[in-house]
């Protein structure tokens, strides 16, 4: 048993175990509006150990250059968000040329001295998160000072003892990732179905099909042309007043803010941070909704949308559209994804931009022929179901690998025990 005793680690600053450490360059990087090799990280990219460099900006390879003449980053650089969100860490697991934007902060540990894994999981550990949210102010966004970087002290064991500690939470990390690859390749092939099919018209027996006029242009003859009010219902959101105990102590009823599905970046939403009562329902604007209706978020952030698992409500930064036997569930999720950037185009609003229900109702929404939405549905329909199994195992990791993390990390569990538990974890 190898169960190493926390009262050994030596404290050390962390930039004094790293081969290269530096800041972003703290000015905004001059972005193209077409995809490039060279992508720009955001804070909102670094999350729960991993950089999305999916959704990203990108820049011309002078601009990269010029943003990373200091330091490249590379696969195995572990960087740190100083804002918005205050704390983040992710780890480079590609090859991909990215550089950072705004409130960043780059290591590159010595590998003599500090294992990468465990840098990344110090980082996420009570430990330094502590030091971090000390050393955080700011009124409006918390935030920390590029002078406080040298100050984080990481509890430092031997190096084999590091390894192997970032090993065992590492193993979760990769099934994870093989599960958001999963995911993504489930969901770019539904969607791409979605665009052959009902954007670009190319469904089965489209060339014996004659094109007719309509107001969102040529249509196959046959497809209708309704507005959204005439399709499927929607539902609006509320908010129970937060002065009122009663509305919200040991409630059960799932309610969801905008924060909640961009945070999650998920399809599907098993749990909402926040749950009412049946009075704060009863007594409020918010509304009840059914399992497996399609959340999206009409204000501030325009778009963000997902499928709710239970019954539940919202606050009044939503819409919620219904399916019903027409427009049925996977059918009407792609529809509300592809036209995203309509209802950008269409929001209005002093303070923060807003698409109004009223407003959604009169959009245009193409119907195609019964047969072919049905068809389409029973395509899809396995993929989601299979998407959410993932989605699901993956949450459960991440939830194990989290119990594990401080316990790990605090050097007060057994690492040997550990092993052979991440295979257990995925089943």
């Amino acid at each position: 048993m190898m169960a190493p005793d926390s009262t050994n680690w030596e404290r050390v600053p962390i930039v004094d175990l790293c081969a290269e450490h530096v800041d972003c360059v703290n000015r905004t990087a001059p972005v193209v509006d077409e995809p490039t090799p060279f992508k720009m990280i955001r804070t909102t990219n670094v999350r729960n150990g991993f950089i999305d460099i999916d959704n990203v900006r990108y820049v011309t390879e002078e601009t990269y250059k010029r943003w990373t003449r200091r330091l490249v980053p590379k696969r195995g650089d572990v960087i740190l968000t100083r804002e918005a969100p205050l704390g983040g860490a992710g780890k480079v697991r590609s090859d991909d040329h990215i550089f950072l934007g705004q409130r960043l902060y780059h290591f590159r540990p010595d590998p003599n001295k500090l294992d990468a894994d465990f840098l990344l999981y110090a980082l996420m550990a009570p430990d330094l998160q502590g030091q971090i949210r000390a050393l955080g102010s700011g009124a409006t966004v918390e935030h920390m000072r590029l002078g406080d970087i040298p100050s984080l002290e990481i509890g430092a064991p031997a190096l084999l003892v590091q390894r192997r500690i970032g090993g065992i939470l590492s193993a979760y990390d990769e099934l994870i990732e093989n599960n958001q690859r999963r995911i993504k390749i489930l969901e770019e092939m539904a969607r791409s179905l979605y665009r052959e099919w009902f954007i670009h018209f190319r469904f089965p027996g489209h060339d014996k099909v004659k094109m007719v006029p309509s107001p969102l242009g040529l249509i196959p003859q046959g497809w209708e042309v309704r507005t959204v009010g005439e399709s499927f219902e929607i539902s609006g959101g509320g908010t129970p007043s937060r002065k009122d105990l009663d509305y919200w102590d040991g409630g059960t009823i799932q309610w969801y803010a905008p924060s909640d599905l961009t945070r999650a970046g998920t399809m599907f939403m098993d749990e909402s941070s926040e749950r009412i009562t049946e009075r704060g329902l009863a007594e409020s604007s918010t509304r009840l909704f059914p399992t497996r209706s399609v959340m999206l978020t009409s204000r501030a952030t325009i778009g963000a949308l997902a499928i709710n698992t239970s019954d539940a409500c919202t606050n009044q930064g939503f819409i919620t559209c219904l399916p019903n036997e027409r427009v049925p569930l996977y059918f009407l999720f792609h529809w509300v994804r592809e036209n995203v950037p309509t209802f950008q185009r269409m929001a209005s609003g002093a303070t923060f931009k807003e698409i109004s229900r009223g407003v959604f109702k009169t959009i245009d929404f193409l119907h195609p022929s019964v047969q072919l939405v049905h068809r389409f549905e029973g395509i899809v329909t396995p993929l989601a179901e299979q998407l959410l199994v993932f989605q699901r195992q993956m949450q459960n990791l991440r939830q194990t690998r989290d119990l594990l993390l401080p316990r790990l990390l605090s050097g007060h569990i057994e690492i040997q025990n550990t092993d052979s538990q991440v295979d257990k974890d995925q089943h």
